[in-house]
């Protein structure tokens, strides 16, 4: 049985050398139909592995509450007399610690735009007063030095932290550990340097840690007082706002969406303007994930097109073969062959071409994913499923196309075969 196969194999091998042009032009059709969903689904993996790691940085316990500037107080913000008071406060904060047991972690931070300097060297830099336990909660680790203390929160102490990008512009190859910098009109001692990171906080956007610049909670309000004043394009806006953020850790996941609900309602009740915005980085995974899998259908699918067109051209040149090879038939068939036979040699020939295909399809789409980190820089992650359901597609598009073709060769008469010139 073995060795009759490998007799049809060899006689499908030899019957394709023939025309060696019109084969290779065949399974150029399947080799880019099999590259294309590998390369497709591993770009699409890497995309939505990235996104949802950025999204699990924040934490599946976590929600962040955001003060954001209601839609009335922008067009009044440009009064120069006027303050804008918006957004969360100390008392959210505390409300929000006493009133919801499930609340482990609270983390309120307050930020504002200011330049650093150090010597003639001048960076923008993010301030953020926040608490010691910032560090913690966001997972955020320091490179060198060390984050606020207790001790720097209660002393008011004018110490900072600097992110790594900052770090690197007013210092170059210099340490800053020790030194002082400038930030706005105050000066501040860096007790320490933040490891890079960059965190997803919404769907399609991320925020840079790189600029910022760490100070004691205390510290920054005393320093900087509670009224923010920007100046652009001949206007000046004045705005009042007690904390930007607040960070919220809770004790178990399946605890994460009832609090948010809860912290919605408690919101607003306390707070008559459309000033603050809740993220819940739990939803936003759950969002990522459903997205992935939308994301892979149509991929596949587009790719999947590929193949289709691919398993046409083995149908059509498989069809001409049949034309071709009509007295062939006819002497087979006129010599003992079976119907069966005739059937074998062409689905095996057809098979031969969806194989060889999709194995040098395979080798093309693992180098395509690989070409696209190395020079676009963007993360793909090759699957065994992928790299299987390729290659079991090309194989099953060659027989399903082959099989019409073999069966019109099995169906020919073997008289009228015989008499076709």
């Amino acid at each position: 049985m073995f060795a009759r196969l490998l007799r049809v194999v060899r006689m499908g091998v030899k019957s394709l050398t023939l025309h060696k042009l019109r084969s290779l032009l065949t399974v150029l059709g399947i080799v880019f139909g099999v590259c294309s969903v590998i390369a497709m689904l591993s770009i699409g993996e890497g995309a939505s592995y990235e996104a949802q790691e950025q999204i699990r940085a924040l934490g599946a316990t976590s929600i962040i509450v955001r003060s954001v500037k209601p839609p009335e107080s922008q067009s009044a913000s440009a009064e120069r007399a006027r303050v804008v008071e918006y957004g969360l406060t100390f008392d959210d904060a505390s409300r929000i610690g006493t009133s919801f047991p499930g609340v482990e972690v609270v983390v309120p931070v307050w930020e504002l735009r200011k330049d650093v300097r150090f010597l003639d060297r001048r960076s923008d830099g993010h301030v953020v007063g926040t608490v010691p336990w910032f560090a913690e909660m966001t997972q955020f680790h320091v490179a060198r030095g060390r984050f606020l203390t207790r001790s720097d929160l209660d002393e008011k102490a004018s110490v900072c932290v600097l992110g790594d990008g900052i770090a690197r512009e007013l210092f170059r190859l210099e340490s800053p550990l020790d030194r002082v910098v400038r930030v706005g009109s105050a000066y501040f001692r860096v007790v320490g340097v933040m490891e890079p990171k960059r965190v997803s906080t919404t769907a399609s956007g991320t925020i840079e840690y790189a600029q910022d610049v760490y100070l004691p909670l205390t510290s920054a309000r005393e320093t900087y007082g509670q009224v923010i004043q920007t100046v652009s394009t001949g206007t000046r806006e004045r705005e009042r706002i007690e904390l930007s953020q607040v960070l919220l850790r809770v004790s178990g996941q399946d605890r994460v969406e009832p609090i948010a609900d809860s912290l919605r309602t408690m919101l607003l009740r306390f707070h008559k303007k459309d000033d603050w915005d809740l993220v819940v980085p739990l939803e936003l995974l759950r969002r990522a994930e459903a997205t992935k899998h939308i994301f892979e259908i149509v991929l596949g699918s587009i790719a999947g097109i590929s193949l289709l067109v691919g398993g046409i051209g083995i149908m059509n040149i498989m069809l001409a073969s049949v034309t071709e090879r009509t007295r062939e038939i006819g002497v087979r068939r006129a010599l003992g062959a079976k119907r069966r036979h005739i059937v074998t040699q062409f689905l095996v020939e057809t098979v031969v071409l969806s194989v060889s295909g999709g194995v040098v399809g395979l080798i093309v789409g693992i180098v395509i994913p690989f070409l696209v980190t190395r020079f676009a820089h963007m993360r793909t992650i090759i699957t065994p499923p992928s790299l299987v359901l390729a290659f079991a597609i090309s194989a099953i598009v060659g027989m399903i196309f082959g099989i019409y073709p073999a069966w019109r060769a099995a169906q020919m008469d073997p008289i009228e075969a015989l008499r076709h010139e």
